[in-house]
């Protein structure tokens, strides 16, 4: 790869999955499909936390929140996937390319801060459910949120500007589906010393703080979940915490698994499938996770469409 100055670089080539051409509509068929999934299933959790009162509450605004995130988080990638699979074309610019890749850090940054600031939920509920109406007031929660878009806008800023000081070739094939950080600093031509630091520092203070955390918050659960006497009474406060609990597992389990996979084989393929858990089958399984067992979010669903189905008007012919 012939170095070259930033102004040179006319765009990059994202491989994708495969190059085979009968595979690609087959691809676009089911990455579409988890797409709109993904989309209106957080939609609808939105749609129902936004329009019954009864789900006005910490835990709901949370997941809201997280909804929302969540649909952000994969129309950074799929939506430039498909387009690119259905014009034939790979070729994504500069410009493209390095929002993609801002977009892409503040949104994954932000799913992890919400699981935690949920977990931090979940532990005030079960550990002090006396005080919780107080300790989590309106006030807290939306600070919360605002605290974790500040510090994940901030570093997604830093670590662009970090990206824009690199030189690459006139023409650099990515091998994934879309502009990952990681992956962009590997292929610059120009020394990366400084920005594998800071991404390095990054990952252990906005990554491993936020873990330690959710760490800390079920232990204390768990503790006070034992000391409840009744069976019952252990059930109930466990199952106030399994969804997010579940969430925050599969979504830490894929990250690591895609970290094991990117550092165990060097086959780009392999890495970019591996992504797929948690840049969409997660963002997609989370309102099934919330919502199969849940009597509130169903029953706000429910009044929500009856609602809606009798505003309708009926036409007559």
């Amino acid at each position: 790869m012939v170095p070259g100055n930033l102004t040179h670089v006319s765009g990059f080539l994202l491989l994708g999955f495969s190059e085979a051409p009968e595979l690609q509509p087959l691809i676009f068929g089911v990455f579409l499909s988890m797409y709109l999934i993904t989309v209106f299933g957080n939609l609808f959790i939105i749609l129902a936390v936004s329009s019954d009162t009864h789900l006005h509450t910490p835990m709901y605004f949370f997941l809201s929140n997280l909804s929302f995130v969540d649909i952000c988080f994969t129309s950074t990638t799929i939506p430039k996937m498909l387009w690119n699979i259905q014009t034939q074309n790979k070729v994504i610019s500069y410009e493209g390319c390095i929002t993609q890749m801002y977009f892409f850090a503040l949104f994954v940054g932000l799913d992890d801060f919400l699981l935690t600031v949920m977990a931090y939920d979940r532990f005030v509920a079960i550990c002090h459910p006396l005080h919780y109406t107080v300790i989590m007031s309106a006030r807290l929660c939306g600070l919360l949120v605002l605290v974790s878009w500040v510090i994940n806008v901030l570093h997604s800023f830093l670590q662009t500007l970090m990206v824009l000081r690199l030189s690459f070739g006139r023409e650099v094939i990515i091998p994934h589906y879309f502009c990952e950080l990681k992956q962009l600093v590997q292929l610059a031509c120009s020394d990366t010393f400084l920005n594998d630091m800071v991404i390095y520092f990054a990952t252990v203070l906005l990554g491993g703080a936020p873990l330690a955390g959710i760490l800390y918050s079920y232990s204390r659960i768990v503790s006070s979940i034992c000391g409840i006497s009744s069976a019952q009474g252990k059930y109930k406060a466990f199952s106030t915490c399994a969804s997010h609990l579940s969430v925050v597992s599969l979504f830490y389990c894929t990250c690591l698994g895609v970290y094991l996979s990117s550092a165990g084989t060097h086959s780009s393929h392999s890495s970019a499938t591996a992504s797929v858990m948690y840049t969409v089958v997660t963002p997609m399984l989370n309102p099934f996770i919330y919502s199969l067992r849940n009597k509130d979010i169903k029953r706000a669903l429910k009044a929500f469409f009856r609602r809606t189905t009798i505003k309708t008007p009926v036409v007559l012919s």
